[in-house]
């Protein structure tokens, strides 16, 4: 399968800063990909290099094939969901989207699409009217106008509410049956965790890790947590925490939850508040910031 986005040591910089370093990717078809990292990691400017509106300053960036700055090759199989999509106010709902729909060079019904993000009683509203909520689904109908073969999702939950991030995800799952290759970006580590095929983690403008979530939350031990009633002394490989609780960090979960069990009921020790699991992707981003050293130091 060829891929539907290759990067190959991908760099880009602002002035004398690295945004992004020797970055070098894949995203197959069908295929939904998360691309995370907390602020600053170098993901908006990824982003931009894909869709085409920044060159890069290093390495080569390909979508379909094609260098994304080839417009006209590469933009009408590609939709886009931005952080903010810059509607006029005084267009309504069913203008707006028609405009953008017009201009990515697919064709579609407006009306459909309204229906499709919950939208279509409100498609003679004026975009001024509409909640932030409302604004969202309205960005992410631009982005999926005309079925495209691949989709960016930047930060699409942001701003809805529990019901409308359903509906979102739900539209997603029924594009993705058809084909549809989706890029995502995220701070909702949960949506990428359910979601997404792989995954991509960036700090400090590189790709420190790349994989499934199970790929990529065992880089990290799991964890056992319990607490016990006042007076009664934890077991010897147990760390106490500061809210009074006990931690049990392990690489052999199964093993030493059942020696835990086993050494309560041999003491008659209540477990209270009992909890047991794998890391989770926010654990495995904190202890990559934490193991970063700063960039200003590095690069001196």
């Amino acid at each position: 399968m060829n891929p539907v986005i290759e990067l190959d040591r991908l760099s880009v910089r602002y002035g004398g800063y690295p945004a992004v370093r020797d970055v070098s990717l894949q995203v197959l078809p069908g295929e939904l990909y998360a691309l995370l990292g907390t602020n600053g990691a170098g993901k908006t400017s990824t982003l931009e290099t894909i869709e085409g509106h920044r060159s890069a300053d290093g390495g080569s960036v390909r979508v379909f094939g094609e260098d994304p700055a080839r417009r006209r090759a590469v933009r009408p199989r590609t939709g886009i969901m931005l952080q903010n999509g810059g509607f006029s106010p005084d267009l309504d709902v069913r203008e707006s989207l028609e405009l953008f729909g017009a201009l990515s060079g697919r064709k579609d019904d407006g009306q459909r699409v309204l229906d499709v993000v919950g939208l279509g009683h409100r498609a003679r509203v004026r975009v001024a009217q509409l909640s932030g909520g409302e604004q969202r689904r309205l960005d992410f109908a631009t982005a999926i106008w005309g079925t495209p073969e691949l989709i960016v999702l930047d930060e699409p939950t942001t701003g809805l509410d529990v019901n409308a991030r359903d509906d979102l995800w739900a539209v997603v799952g029924a594009l993705r049956s058809e084909g549809t290759t989706f890029l995502l970006t995220t701070h909702y580590l949960e949506e990428a965790q359910e979601y997404a095929d792989r995954i991509g983690v960036m700090q400090q403008g590189r790709l420190r890790l790349e994989g499934t979530v199970a790929d990529i939350t065992s880089t990290l031990p799991g964890r056992i947590s319990f607490r016990l009633t006042p007076g009664v002394s934890a077991p010897a490989q147990a760390e106490r925490m500061p809210d009074g609780g006990f931690t049990i960090t392990t690489a052999r979960m199964q093993n030493d939850l059942h020696a835990l069990l086993g050494w309560a009921d041999v003491n008659a020790v209540q477990l209270h508040a009992l909890e047991a699991g794998s890391p989770r992707l926010d654990d495995v981003l904190r202890s990559i910031a934490d193991d970063q050293p700063d960039r200003s130091e590095e690069e001196r």
